[in-house]
Formats: structure tokens, C-alpha cells, sequence
């Protein structure tokens, strides 16, 4: 039957002025989705009844009497920026359950249309400026449901913006889940895995997987994050609300990636060079992907706690512009979930938008090979050259100057140094195809050490010829090097081929560190006797590892041809690789020579008190600081707050995943088995030995598993010693693998907190499955651990 002002849902052509809830029930019902029977009492009875229409009441109680029958109704608001796509207003308009009788939904209606004069509308919202007089309601009339269950569910996490299914669920009426001192059963599902169910909820599972499954539909067809009220009867499911989620602009960070390319903790001036050289490299390449944007460096990586994050919401965003789903974008947090509806990198619609400009990048990739191993080579000439500058002669602004263009020239280096991985995997995933079809483990194939390249970035083999040499030392001239150190060589006879060899190893790997990304690290140019340590200490191990060269494949004649060319180039991409990163460190450690002498200059002017201190300010702050000295006498304050700043960050374990912008400090739980990525296959238990740098190279005995933040090429002399490896950051490819693999001892990495929960504990690493097992933990090794 046709009303005037009482409208029965579903309308195929509803009025557009009856309010966002009111459509949204109305396109459900549209859909057949089960919405419990539904009136909606349009905006122009209110109008009525704001100019005064004595009759509408009459008219509103005919209506109804002619329409309803004596079953309780819930009586709820539906106005034009209710429930919209920047704020609900949620509780902001009356609302009354369990109305009986035509007198009592007139007065319901009343109460409804009353509310939207309250003050609290309009406090809810500042930046919306209608005047209470002027907004008109209309109001839905929706039979009630008895329930047995109800609950409200969500389709993304409306806390964290991250993409989870959230149900809560409460036994009777769903006002006992806004009610205080009630807490709802509570259900958290992921692509196809149940992170969090109650263990004592009276709901049958079949029923939450029901809802679940309502909302992911929902939520697509409506194309944005929804959050359903449901009500069950016993028998049915009910949907009685439907609201797209607001607010859900929440900042995101992560550390899983940077962690492990921007590892530790990491200075002032480092970060102000480190953030927009590199990130500058990334948008250049972004920029060649996506076409123009607005894409700055700072908007790509935040500082917390002195730690890298990048900033997941910008590359997500990034992402969806080249065609990815968004959701996506948690697979490069390193979420590990094990479900059935994972999200894949399947590009859509944005990608072929993007074909025609991908198409191009390509094509200008072609020979690329050829241009890296050139530009590597240029790159190593032209660094080795400013290396031996003697910047003491400069003047303040050719200085300057010149980190402005050896700035410029880096960041060329890094563009290069930022796509070689990228092709390196890309020529790795081909092989690894390959070599499945071709029904070859990947895991079983290595590389051969070099070949046809003279040139590595490993100093494990030059350290094995000095470490020979040094045995062939004398007693006496060995006694003389431990006790006098690295400048007793120059006065000794006899010691010519050592010290040849050892300035050769100090031309070649000086630049090296504990962290090729923080040129404030001493390199071992600068602590010779450290390089004498790793001499000393050096033990040989075949690094065969327990895999098979490419030539030593059982392979059919047809399959070694098909396999030849991926092989070769996924090799060649690796040796690119070492040979660009060698560049870029390189280069990217010269910026040291030229901040410790400003910080020289600043310190002889009572700028600073130490040159090291330099490294605390940011690169615009050594600028100011020299070119207007008179107006720098505050800097060391700053210097001195920013050093206990990263002090007190040493004692932090910071979180992996950062919510907007106050991250919580989080505890490290205690736990007997940590998960990580298996990148080095087999077994091996021993005592786990926490390494932070090379000066902790003497607390590593033989045996020892071999814990670390994360690990530069630097570090490989500690890998001989190594039963196992166990690091916090890192992938297949990081170095740590490679290296494990290589020793043919297990690895296991992006292992979080490892560092803090191994410390003293004997454990079992297991490179086949990814998990480390911690026994117990060891009670003398306060003198081996150096922690």
C-alpha cells in the first residue's frame, strides 16, 4: 500500500534525501540479504512538523496503523551525513528499541526528529556548520528481532586500519556491547585464519563463519570497509545496520624491510644525508614506474626510538596506483599468516593503465647489466680518487660545496644500487621457476664463488691469505704485533709480504664497517688493529656448503640448455650486485671525511666539544653551524639531549608495526620458540652467542649460534666460527643467508627480538622449518657473551 510520508523498503528508486542508513538497508534488501522488514518515515513529515502541521501526527498514526502490526519496531535516525564516508555521528541521534504500539512509535519518531536540535550533533563535528534548524530527518521503522545472539562486526580493523575481520558478539541484545562492564566474545579472522576466537563463547562457528562471510561480501560490493549490526533469532540471520567504517586514515609504519637495509640505531646527521639520498633514488624509480607525482623523501621513512620505519600508508598508496590491492601492502610488513584467502601481487585494472610507461621502463632496462658493470667501475675509480683528498687545505664553502656534489653523485650510485637487487631477484625468481619445473630444489643450487669475475666484495678469502702469512710471522714478531700493535710492522724486517698483502686488503675493504649505512661507524681503514684481530682470529672453512654448483647438476641435455641463460643471468645480477653495493658503500662512507673535518673546524671555534659530536646534528645544523657561528652557541645542548635520546633508546625493543604517530613501547614476551624466515637448511643446537659488531669478535667460540641484529658483508669473518645463524632482520638474499648457505650451516632470520630473548641461552636453530628452540639458559657465559 502507497503512503505519503511512510515509505516500505525496498524501493527500486529510493528519494536521495532519506539519509545514508536508510540507502544502505534499502541496497541490502535490494540484494537479498536477510534485513529484517523496514519503513523509512521521510524527511518532509519532520518539515511538517518543524512549520507547525498540527496534522501530521494524525497523518503519521493513520499511516502506521494501516501499515504495521503489533510486533515491536526499533526506531533510529537516517540523516543526509549520518554514517557518510568522513564521519558517522554514530550515537549522535536518538535511537529507541523495543517500541510497541502506534502511540509509542509516535512518540519514538518525536524523540528522534528532537534529537537533531542537541548541541551534541554539532560538537561531534565543529567543521560541519548546519544549523539544527535547518536539518530534516527522516527516520527508519524496523521490525525488532529477538535475539538470541547479537553482535557488530567490521571489515577491516578499525583501531589499526589493517585487513582483519573483527566480530564481537554478546548473548541477548547488542545494547549489552555499548553497555560498561561487558565484554563481548571476540573474533579476529585473516585471509582464511582465525587469529583470535573466545574459548568459552556459547555461538555456534558455523554462525561467525556465516557473518564473516557477509562482510567480506558486503564490503566488496560496496567497494569500502563496512561494519554490519547483526542480530540470530535461534534460526536466522538478521542484518538490522550497515555502515562504511571512518576514520580510517591511520598513519602505519614498519620496520620489517628497513631493519634490515637501514639497520640500528641511527644518528642525526646519518639520517638527514641517509633518508633523502636514498629515498630520492626510490621516487626516481617511482617516478619512471607511475609517471609525475608529489612523492617527497621524508614521505617515504619516520624515525621512532632512533630506528628506520617506513611509511606503509605512502607506499601503499604507491602500490594501488600501479594496479595492487591495498591489502597487499601487509605482505611486505612480513606478516606471516597461513590462510586460505592470502592476498596476492595480481595486478589489475591501475596496471594496464600503467602498461604503456612499464612497457618503456623495460625497454630502457634492456643491457642494463652492461651499464651497472660500467657504472660500478667508474663509480669505484672516481671514489677511490676522493678517498686520499686532503679536505684540511679547503675552505669552509668549497667544503660545503663539495658534499652538496659528492651528494648528487652518490645518489646517481644509489639509483643504480637500488635497481640491481631489484633485477637481481627478478633473474633469481626465473631461475627458481625454472630449476622447479625442472624438479631441482632452489635451495640446492649455489652459486660458484666469482666465476669470470675478478672482482668481490668479500674479504673472507683475502683474510685467509693474510691469516697464512701472519702463521709464517716469527715468535718474536708475532709477540711484537699483539703486544705493540699495527705500527711495530714498520720498523720489522722480513714482514715485507704481509705488509704488501695487508695494505692491499686495507685499499681494498678500509671502507667496510659494521654498518655500510652509517658512515659515523669507525671503517677498518681507521682501526688497523681490529683488522689484525680478524687475522688472528681467522680460521679457514670451506665454503662449499651443501649445495651443488650449476655445473654439478644431474641434468638432461635439453634441461642444462633451458636452464644455461637464467642461470647465468641470475648469477652475473649477483656479482652486479656486489660490485655496485661495493661502489655505493664506498662513496656513501666518504661523507665521514668530510663532516669529521667540519667537525673538527666546529670544535676548534667551542661550537661542539668533540668532532665525533658533529654526528649529532643534522646536516642542515652543520651548515648554520658553519657558516654562522656566532649564532650556533646552543648546539651543543641539542647534541647533549639527542646523545641521551639514543641512550635511552639502546633500551628500547622497539615494535615491529607502528600504529599512527605514538608508538607503544613494547615488551618482549617470554617464549620457548621463536619463528623466523628458514633461509639455510638443517639442525644444529649450541650455545647462542649475541653479536652487535666485530669488537665482539673474540666472545664467539667455535660452535656457537650466532645471534645478530642484522649483518654486513663486514661481518663474514665471524660466520667461520658459526654452528648456526640467527638474525633479526634479513631474507633469502640478505647476507647472512648467503654466507650460511655457503658454510652449509643453518640460518634462520627476521627472528623478532632475538637479540634480547637468545642472550645466555642454549638453543636449537632450524634452518628446515624456521624455528628456533630455546632449552635453557646457560649460567657461566658472562665472560663469552660481551653483552
Amino acid at each position: 500500500m502507497s503512503t505519503n510520508y511512510l515509505i516500505p523498503l525496498p524501493q527500486r528508486r529510493l528519494l536521495s534525501n532519506v539519509g545514508n542508513k536508510a540507502r544502505s538497508l534499502n541496497h541490502l534488501l535490494l540484494q537479498g540479504y536477510p534485513v529484517p522488514k523496514t519503513w523509512i518515515c521521510s524527511q518532509e513529515a519532520h518539515r511538517e512538523y518543524k512549520n507547525g502541521n498540527n496534522q501530521i501526527l494524525r497523518i503519521l498514526e493513520t499511516e502506521l496503523q494501516t501499515t504495521l502490526d503489533s510486533s515491536s519496531y526499533a526506531v533510529r535516525s537516517s540523516v543526509r551525513f549520518e554514517d557518510g564516508s568522513k564521519n558517522s555521528y554514530a550515537g549522535q541521534f536518538k535511537t529507541v528499541l523495543d517500541v510497541q504500539g502506534i502511540a509509542g512509535i509516535l512518540e519514538a519518531i518525536q524523540l528522534v526528529w528532537e534529537s537533531s536540535t542537541d548541541p551534541e550533533v554539532h560538537s561531534h563535528n565543529p567543521t560541519h556548520q548546519a544549523d539544527s534548524n535547518e536539518i530534516l530527518t527522516s527516520v527508519i521503522i524496523q521490525e525488532m528481532v529477538q535475539p538470541k545472539i547479537s553482535g557488530v562486526t567490521f571489515s577491516v580493523n578499525p583501531v589499526t586500519g589493517m585487513d582483519e575481520i573483527i566480530v564481537e558478539a554478546v548473548e541477548g541484545s547488542g545494547e549489552a556491547l555499548v553497555q560498561e562492564g561487558i565484554t563481548p566474545w571476540r573474533w579476529v579472522y585473516k585471509w582464511g585464519s582465525w587469529l583470535e576466537e573466545p574459548e568459552d563463547a556459547e555461538v555456534d562457528p558455523v554462525l561467525i563463519q556465516q557473518v564473516v562471510q557477509l562482510t567480506k561480501q558486503i564490503s566488496s560490493e560496496r567497494d569500502c570497509p563496512v561494519d554490519l549490526e547483526w542480530v540470530y533469532d535461534g534460526r536466522t540471520l538478521h542484518l538490522v545496520q550497515v555502515r562504511q567504517v571512518t576514520a580510517l586514515d591511520i598513519p602505519l609504519f614498519s620496520n620489517h624491510i628497513s631493519r634490515e637495509v637501514f639497520p640500528g640505531l641511527i644518528k642525526p646527521l646519518i639520517w638527514s644525508i641517509n633518508v633523502p639520498l636514498v629515498n630520492g633514488a626510490w621516487i626516481q624509480l617511482l617516478t619512471e614506474l607511475i609517471g609525475p607525482n608529489d612523492i617527497q623523501p621524508a614521505d617515504l621513512a619516520k624515525s621512532f626510538f632512533n630506528r628506520a620505519y617506513f611509511n606503509m600508508g605512502t607506499i601503499g598508496r604507491i602500490m594501488e596506483r600501479m594496479g595492487f590491492p591495498f591489502n597487499t601492502l601487509e605482505l611486505l610488513m612480513g606478516l606471516e599468516i597461513d590462510g586460505t584467502d592470502k592476498p596476492s601481487f595480481k595486478p589489475g585494472s591501475g596496471t594496464f593503465a600503467l602498461l604503456p610507461r612499464m612497457g618503456w621502463f623495460a625497454l630502457r632496462k634492456i643491457g642494463f647489466g652492461k651499464r651497472v658493470a660500467r657504472r660500478s667501475s667508474q663509480d669505484l675509480a672516481h671514489y677511490r680518487a676522493l678517498r686520499d683528498l686532503d679536505l684540511t687545505q679547503w675552505s669552509d664553502s668549497r667544503l660545503l660545496t663539495h658534499i652538496r656534489e659528492h651528494f648528487q653523485s652518490v645518489q646517481e650510485t644509489a639509483y643504480f644500487n637500488v635497481i640491481t637487487p631489484l633485477l637481481m631477484q627478478f633473474y633469481n625468481l626465473i631461475l627458481d621457476r625454472a630449476l622447479t619445473k625442472a624438479d631441482i630444489d632452489p635451495r640446492s643450487l649455489k652459486f660458484e664463488y666469482a666465476q669470470g669475475d675478478s672482482f668481490s666484495s668479500d674479504p673472507y678469502r683475502d683474510l685467509q691469505r693474510l691469516s697464512v702469512l701472519y702463521e709464517e710471522l716469527g715468535p718474536d714478531q708475532k709477540a711484537r704485533l699483539e703486544n705493540e700493535g699495527f705500527r711495530s710492522l714498520k720498523d720489522m724486517s722480513n714482514t715485507e709480504d704481509f705488509q704488501s698483502t695487508l695494505d692491499g686488503f686495507v685499499d681494498k675493504f678500509g671502507h667496510l664497517s659494521d654498518s655500510g649505512n652509517d658512515f659515523s661507524a669507525v671503517p677498518w681503514r681507521e682501526n688497523p688493529e681490529l683488522i689484525l684481530e680478524m687475522i688472528r682470529h681467522h680460521q679457514w672453512k670451506n665454503r662449499t656448503g651443501s649445495g651443488k654448483l650449476f655445473s654439478e647438476l644431474e641434468l638432461s641435455g635439453f634441461q642444462r640448455l633451458r636452464l644455461t641463460l637464467p642461470y647465468r643471468r641470475a648469477h652475473r645480477f649477483q656479482m652486479l650486485r656486489e660490485k655496485i653495493g661495493t661502489a655505493y658503500t664506498l662513496g656513501y662512507g666518504l661523507f665521514r671525511n668530510a663532516f669529521l673535518e667540519l667537525g673538527n673546524r666546529l670544535q676548534s671555534r667551542g661550537i661542539i666539544t668533540a668532532v665525533g659530536d658533529v654526528m649529532f646534528l643534522k646536516w642542515e645544523e652543520v651548515e648554520h653551524a658553519t657558516n654562522a657561528p656566532d649564532e650556533a652557541d646552543d648546539y651543543q645542548a641539542v647534541i647533549d639531549e639527542r646523545k641521551l635520546e639514543i641512550q635511552r633508546s639502546e633500551l628500547v625493543q622497539p615494535p615491529s608495526i607502528i600504529y599512527g604517530d605514538e608508538p607503544v613501547i613494547k615488551t618482549a614476551a617470554s617464549t620457548n620458540t621463536l619463528s623466523g624466515t628458514p633461509t639455510a637448511r638443517g639442525s644444529y643446537t649450541g650455545p647462542a652467542r649475541v653479536v652487535r659488531g666485530l669488537e665482539d669478535m673474540d666472545q664467539v667460540n667455535d660452535g656457537d649460534v650466532l645471534v645478530v641484529p642484522y649483518s654486513d658483508i663486514s661481518w663474514t669473518p665471524l660466520f667461520a666460527k658459526a654452528g648456526a645463524v640467527v638474525a633479526e632482520a634479513g631474507g633469502i638474499l640478505s647476507h647472512s643467508s648467503i654466507i650460511a648457505r655457503e658454510y652449509g650451516i643453518p640460518a634462520v632470520v627476521a627472528v623478532a627480538d632475538a637479540c634480547q630473548l637468545l642472550a645466555n641461552a642454549q638453543v636449537t636453530v632450524n634452518g628446515n622449518n624456521g624455528q628456533v628452540i630455546l632449552h635453557r639458559t646457560t649460567q657461566n657465559t658472562s665472560d663469552r657473551t660481551g653483552d
